[in-house]
């Protein structure tokens, strides 16, 4: 039976950006990361979603289950207390598609949603040269989160972008220019979780000139989760 204990004992709040957002880093979060790196090698990845740049496997429900009760007080505190508690979907990911057969919108920071209350973590689990995650602003706008409120005005600012000056340049999202502008960058460090809110704009750190491995072992391996407040309904 494999240790997917945590620990929590190395975290932090940070801010960033004149939009104030925020989110937790945890270093050395597994106690045995590569445990979960040998798992990952036991599972049949596939392509799940055509946003994602590579595939994804779902992780046992053994570890589910262990995050869920490891992160969910921390939610409370620090993203808004869920009185149900916390829903979860989880992925070994895994990016392995090259800059030139990337698709458009895969060239643009994103959101994984206009839900304030959506929680994503990534936790990094590779040694290769490709970096964290970064967050953005929308230049235009001035936009940096999305909600379904802004989403509308964000979609035809972004419209007129394009139209006006042609899609960015088939690649890896770097510095996010010319429409959107880096404002904060994670480490990406080995064994290292963030926690934040899915509505903010964000792209993970790829080197465009780096290869991407497919294996677990040798690619640049995360674990993918969207934390959500059970349904009251």
């Amino acid at each position: 039976m494999r240790n997917w204990k945590m620990s929590l004992e190395e975290w932090e709040m940070k801010s960033f950006s004149e939009g104030n957002h925020e989110f937790v880093s945890i270093s050395n979060f597994l106690q045995s990361p590569q445990e979960a790196v040998e798992d990952a090698c036991l599972q049949k990845f596939a392509n799940i979603t055509p946003a994602y740049p590579g595939v994804r496997a779902a992780i046992p429900s053994a570890f589910a289950m262990e995050l869920l009760a490891a992160l969910s007080p921390l939610l409370d505190t620090h993203f808004g207390k869920s009185e149900r508690g916390w829903e979860l979907q989880a992925w070994y990911s895994l990016v392995t598609a090259r800059p030139d057969d990337l698709v458009p919108m895969q060239c643009l920071p994103h959101v994984d949603g206009t839900d304030p209350d959506q929680i994503a973590m990534m936790l990094y689990l590779h040694h290769t040269a490709h970096g964290g995650t970064s967050f953005f602003r929308h230049r235009s706008t001035g936009l940096s989160a999305l909600t379904e409120e802004t989403f509308p005005k964000y979609r035809e600012a972004l419209k007129r972008d394009v139209e006006q000056s042609g899609l960015p340049n088939r690649a890896y999202v770097t510095d996010g220019a010319p429409y959107f502008e880096k404002i904060h960058e994670t480490d990406g460090a080995f064994n290292q979780a963030i926690l934040y809110r899915g509505n903010v704009l964000h792209s993970g750190m790829i080197d465009n000139n780096e290869p991407l491995p497919p294996g677990p072992r040798e690619g640049r391996l995360t674990i993918n989760a969207f934390f959500r407040p059970t349904d009251t309904r």
